[in-house]
């Protein structure tokens, strides 16, 4: 069953230089695309292909300019402020930099249980418990919640992310490049994590990369995206090992390790 569809979305922009002339920006160009439920699908393309402004129409932090935006059947590209609450509970996003994603003000506890508090789920109690019991399943202990952000390096911040992002029990999880600003020891311990909290809490995931490498891993389908269209979709091992778009195979030479044996992130934690 499709969670989650797409049908002909655009999403057009309106600017204007600083000598006054207008400019429309077309980011997202008649986009088609369906994910199943506990599917992981990987949207990759380049800087400015508008993969990160289809994540924001999802989660609805923009409205698309034209086109439907399903979920379970119900269109949601233009619900009300009020109706938006039971939509982020069942769509969370995790954002690429775990830095300023984070408020600096606040202990790491509050920073959990904050989007609980907004929805008005769970008693505090509960959220409290929940809280901890997400932070033991992203590798980190729960005395962490009395302390703050700035006490933990990037991979453990973007772990404390994910565990907020699933505080309100979603059935999807949209990664924005969320090991992108990371290294590739640290990259491949979250993975691991985004990998094994997939199959226990039965989510779907939309990942959003520019690596072509990572998506093979963590994605089951693969969406190629240049200059605002899906020029490409399928099997990522297919996608990868038989690409058939021009656009996709510049993707592919332009990662010199999708030219050698696959890697996957458990191997290169054991040889890095």
């Amino acid at each position: 069953m499709d969670i989650l569809e797409i049908r002909n979305v655009t999403k057009t922009f309106h600017t204007r230089s600083f000598w006054g002339k207008s400019k429309t920006v077309h980011a997202l160009n008649g986009i088609s695309l369906s994910l199943a439920k506990g599917e992981s699908l990987g949207i990759v393309g380049e800087s400015g292909c508008g993969k990160s402004t289809l994540a924001s129409l999802i989660i609805r932090l923009a409205e698309p300019t034209s086109g439907e935006i399903l979920l379970y059947g119900r269109d949601i590209s233009h619900v009300k402020e009020k109706e938006l609450k039971d939509i982020r509970k069942k769509i969370q996003i995790v954002f690429q930099d775990p830095y300023s994603s984070l408020s600096p003000r606040m202990k790491i506890g509050d920073i959990l249980m904050e989007p609980a508090r907004v929805m008005g789920e769970f008693s505090e109690a509960h959220r409290k418990e929940r809280a901890e019991m997400l932070l033991e399943m992203v590798g980190l202990r729960k005395n962490v919640m009395d302390r703050y952000p700035h006490e933990f390096s990037g991979g453990q911040r973007q772990r404390i992310s994910i565990a907020r992002s699933l505080m309100t029990s979603p059935e999807i999880l949209i990664l924005d490049e969320p090991t992108s600003a990371l290294d590739v020891s640290v990259q491949a311990q979250v993975l691991n994590i985004l990998m094994d909290l997939r199959e226990k809490l039965h989510l779907t995931y939309l990942f959003i990369s520019h690596n072509l490498a990572v998506v093979r891993y963590i994605s089951d389908r693969t969406a190629v995206m240049q200059k605002g269209k899906i020029v490409e979709i399928g099997g990522s091992d297919e996608i990868l090992t038989h690409p058939r778009d021009p656009y996709t195979r510049e993707l592919i030479a332009a990662v010199p390790m999708i030219g050698k044996p696959f890697v996957p992130p458990d191997r290169i934690m054991e040889l890095g």
